[in-house]
This record gives structure tokens, sequence and C-alpha cells, in this order.
């Protein structure tokens, strides 16, 4: 059954994330917003491409009076302005104008450079998000965050830039590999870990189908997941409040992710983040110590990494610093209080991140 979560509020509508286990009411849904005989750029990537345009370009014909497409290669390496650059000058080419639109159809790294640009050209024009990732659906499509790296920094050059309509097919996440999929469920762990402790335990029991991939079960994790952050985004778009608790385990996620020269998965790297920002809240007292071990070893199942080889904390440490989340040189770290409960600190020391990172340590542990 479709499931569907308003974004905004009724005296501002935002848009729509629409979960569905088939791309067969898109057509309908951009009908509905008045896109008929717009001319319309699907920017998708080499992996995607092959399993998804066309069906895509299909259905959207009925709506378009033009479908076109862009395909970038795949990776975060692409994830760049060389890229935003190259996408410019096809819809410049294509003559594209103010009143037509852009689709992002993939994963994050798609979603994240569609959005910018639609966010940069011609000062600002529609877009769609169409994620066929479980991150990309259950996090990186949601909230309007677009943008891309920029000298290995991730996200360094970017915007707020809202889609118009986030439209999930959950079963597109059966031709997901397994990898990718266990690196989108760290984000999901996340969103329970912040904010819902009851979710936490479903997520336990629901452990064999989610891993099975049950339709119906990924539908309600995904639905569950898009309104964790749903309560975040609404309530601070910019991210100049509480929002940031979305970012629990992403400031040593990310630096061990350009540490490690992004040959690990977001996921991974996030999933490394969270264990790290436990173990922090552990020793700061907020956590037990069984809750601590609870929370590491939930990863494990799902075949996240809850240790790392031979890396040098202190030279990951000094990537944080770098970081977006860092404000006029303080650090603002996410921290947990209990399962389902995080809090804004600005206390933690680079002694309380070497730490965390030393009990990460394969090596140091052995």
């Amino acid at each position: 059954m479709a499931q569907r979560i308003s974004i905004g509020t009724k005296a501002n509508p935002l848009y729509d994330i629409v979960i569905e286990n088939s791309f067969e009411k898109l057509p309908e849904e951009l009908s509905d917003k008045g896109y008929e005989k717009r001319r319309l750029c699907i920017i998708t990537d080499s992996k995607v491409a092959p399993l998804y345009l066309d069906e895509i370009k299909k259905l959207l014909s009925t709506v378009f009076a033009e479908v076109t497409e862009y395909i970038i290669p795949e990776g975060e390496a692409n994830k760049n302005l060389d890229t935003v650059r190259a996408i410019y000058e096809s819809l410049i080419s294509k003559h594209f104008g103010r009143t037509d639109l852009l689709a992002a159809l993939g994963g994050g790294v798609v979603g994240d450079i569609t959005g910018f640009t639609a966010a940069t050209y011609l000062r600002g024009i529609d877009f769609i998000q169409i994620p066929t990732t479980l991150l990309a659906q259950s996090d990186s499509s949601i909230g309007g965050k677009t943008g891309v790296d920029f000298n290995g920094y991730k996200n360094m050059i970017g915007s707020f830039y809202m889609p118009r309509l986030v439209y999930s097919n959950v079963s597109a996440l059966k031709t997901l590999e397994g990898r990718q999929f266990v690196s989108g469920f760290a984000e999901v762990m996340k969103s329970a870990l912040i904010k819902d402790a009851s979710f936490f335990s479903w997520l336990i029991d629901k452990m064999y189908e989610i891993k099975e991939k049950d339709p119906d079960i990924l539908e309600e994790m995904v639905y569950q997941t898009c309104n964790i952050k749903k309560s975040f985004v609404e309530c601070d778009p910019y991210e100049k409040g509480d929002r940031a608790m979305l970012n629990f385990g992403h400031t040593l996620g990310h630096a061990i992710e350009k540490y490690e020269k992004f040959e690990m998965t977001h996921g991974e790297c996030v999933a490394l983040g969270c264990i790290a920002a436990s173990f922090i809240s552990w020793k700061h007292e907020l956590l037990s110590k069984d809750e601590f071990y609870e929370i590491r070893d939930m990863f494990v199942p799902f075949g996240l990494p809850i240790s790392i080889d031979d890396i040098v904390p202190e030279k990951v440490v000094e990537l944080t610093h770098s970081d977006k989340k860092a404000a006029d040189g303080v650090l603002k770290f996410i921290l947990l209080k209990r399962v389902g409960k995080a809090v804004i600190d600005t206390t933690v020391t680079d002694e309380d991140m070497i730490g965390a990172l030393n009990e990460l340590n394969f090596n140091e542990n052995d």
C-alpha cells in the first residue's frame, strides 16, 4: 500500500514524499503538479541508466513535451563542479528554460548533483527526486540539501533547495547490491537512534525481513525513516538548530570517508561514526556501557563495520576541523542521552574523538 508524507505546512506546503512499489504512479503525480507539455531532463548515472532510464522515459513521455537525459559516470569521485559544469553546458545547448524541469534518477550522488544544478541554473529551476537506493530514499533525497565535494571535502559547496516531489519506488531496492543496501541501512539506524526507540526495536524485530528485502517491510521502514527526517526538516529547514541532530555519526564518519579516500561507502563510514559518537556518549556518562555495546552490536547483523584497520586517529580528527559542522572554531557534535534521544554538544574534545577512534581501530584492540 502506497504511503505519502507531506513536507511543509498548510500555509506553506513544500513537497510530498510518495513511497510506492512501482514507478506507475509517477506520471500522475507530475501531471497533478501541472507539468504537462514542459520539457524534462533526467539526470542519472552509468549504473542506474541501464536499469531504469528507458522505463522512466517511456512513462514520463506521456506527460512532458520532450524527455531527454544526461548520464554521468557512477561514483562519488564524480560529485564535483566539473560534472555540474558539463550538465550546465548540456542544458544550455538544449535551450532549457526556467519552466523546464530536472529529475534525479539514482542514489545520493545523482540527487545532490541534480539538486545543486537545479538550484543554480538560471538562478533556480524545478527538480524532482526519484531515488533508487536505500540511502537516497531514507535520507539524502529529503530535506533540500544539495551540493558537491570540493578538493576532497565532502559537500563543501552547495545550497538548500527543495525538490517539488520525492518519488520512492521501494521495489528498486531489489536491484541494489548488498554493500550499497546496507550502506543505506546505516542512515535508517541513525534515524532511529536519534529520535525513536520503538523504531529501533522494530528494526531489531524485523531484521530478517529487512535483509530479505520484503517489500512491505521495506516500505514501512522507509516511511518511518522519512517521518523522522520530516520532523527535523519542517521545524529547522536551514539547519540552524535541531536539524543538526541528523548529523549524528557524520562528523567522524565524513572524516573517515575522506581519510579512506572514499573507498568505503558513505553508510559504512556513518556506521563507524555512530559507534564512535555512542562511545563518546558513554564516556560523557550519557549512555551506559551496556547501551553502547547494544548500539554497536546492532550494526553487525547487517554487515556494517564496527572496526577499521590501521587508521591514525590524530589524522582523522584533523580532518574534522574543516567540517561544515564546525562554526567559529566550535564543533557541534551530536551525542546520545539514550536510544531515541540525541543532544547537540559543543564540549567534545580532540582527545574524546581520538579515544573513540582508538576504540574502532582494529589493530589497537587486537
